[in-house]
């Protein structure tokens, strides 16, 4: 068992001795030698059960629906648990318990002009205590929960960057390697040689590529169009080491000005379509197509699955991290499906923005 867990439940046994001790010294005023009675009659055991299920029922309504925004659905279970506790009146109850107990007892020899003893209180409308109550263990047990998810969050986002420096590394392990590098350089070299017209238009290229990924992409979203612009000197300059039985259909339509998406996230897409989609024998078709709407932003990749590289294709750990990333950035907002038919692997990202 956990260190934490092993904490945690002697602070909630401590809080709750210390809080019972309280009520059953203000309840019954008895001799110290019977103290541990108190602990083990029914009516005493009847309160602690009532406020233990409300304080541990609370924190499981929470996180259930609370968090979930079933607003509606939490304040009325809420409010029912205050209604019965106002009508089962605990505290109440048992004070009326302790009191019946002792006037079974038969009562002490008394002067003749002393008053009575006093019978014990009257049972009132409201159980004042009994609701003091009710709201200090709910008020609790919520900042509990409260507390836990702040700090699950917290968490959350640290991961997230974690996972997002990760990402930005593995992009460039995997992308901008010496490989990639080399390649690319070689066939500037050669347009140079041969004094080809893009030859200056790719080393630009090549340069805002570097300078995007170890600067721009730091951030937690950019402009869609910087998103944009970079995946298209990307894919330029991997059409400098494809032959002509590739071909690649790279499209952007829609409303782009005023978007922002997370940096390098639909790259990794992008990235596994250029590493196992293609090939220099057989003929290869890479299609990407981009859509912003007024409200989202669809992405869909599409590439010829090769029985080779199958068994060698591993997507996995790119994949997860943006899985992750758009669970982090996109929660509830995007809908990611892959699918792999018909000799194809389609990726389809809506995103809400």
């Amino acid at each position: 068992m956990k260190k934490s867990i092993i904490i945690t439940i002697i602070a909630h046994a401590a809080g709750w001795l210390f809080l019972f001790s309280l009520v059953s010294a203000f309840v019954y005023r008895i001799p110290q030698r019977e103290g541990l009675a108190i602990f083990f009659s029914l009516p005493f055991l009847l309160f602690c059960c009532f406020f233990l299920f409300v304080f541990y029922f609370n924190l499981f309504l929470v996180p259930a629906l609370y968090v979930r925004k079933h607003y509606g659905l939490y304040i009325l279970i809420v409010a029912t648990l205050f209604v019965f506790a106002w009508w089962l009146r605990p505290f109440d109850s048992l004070m009326n318990s302790f009191h019946n107990e002792m006037r079974m007892e038969p009562p002490p020899l008394r002067p003749f002009n002393q008053d009575p003893p006093h019978k014990g209180p009257e049972k009132n409308n409201t159980d004042i205590v009994s609701i003091i109550l009710f709201l200090t263990v709910w008020s609790l047990s919520t900042a509990i929960c409260i507390v836990k998810q702040w700090r699950l969050t917290e968490k959350r986002a640290i991961e997230a960057e974690t996972e997002k420096k990760n990402a930005e590394l593995s992009f460039l392990k995997a992308q901008i390697n010496p490989h990639f590098l080399f390649n690319t350089l070689n066939n500037i070299y050669a347009m140079a040689n041969m004094q080809h017209e893009y030859t200056a238009a790719s080393i630009l290229k090549l340069s805002n590529i570097m300078r995007y990924v170890t600067e721009d992409a730091g951030e937690h979203f950019v402009p869609l169009a910087s998103e944009l612009g970079f995946m298209k000197d990307y894919i330029d300059l991997q059409k400098l080491r494809l032959n002509n039985k590739t071909e690649v259909n790279f499209s952007v339509t829609g409303e782009i000005p005023d978007k922002q998406i997370a940096p390098l996230l639909l790259m990794t897409f992008v990235e596994n379509a250029f590493k196992y989609g293609t090939s220099s024998h057989e003929t290869a078709g890479i299609i990407i197509r981009i859509s912003a709407g007024s409200t989202n932003i669809i992405f869909t990749c599409t590439n010829k699955l090769f029985t080779q590289r199958t068994q060698k294709q591993s997507t996995g750990i790119g994949i997860s991290n943006a899985q992750k990333r758009l669970q982090y950035h996109y929660a509830g907002k995007h809908a990611l499906a892959i699918r792999e038919e018909e000799g194809f692997y389609t990726v389809h990202l809506t995103i809400e923005v």
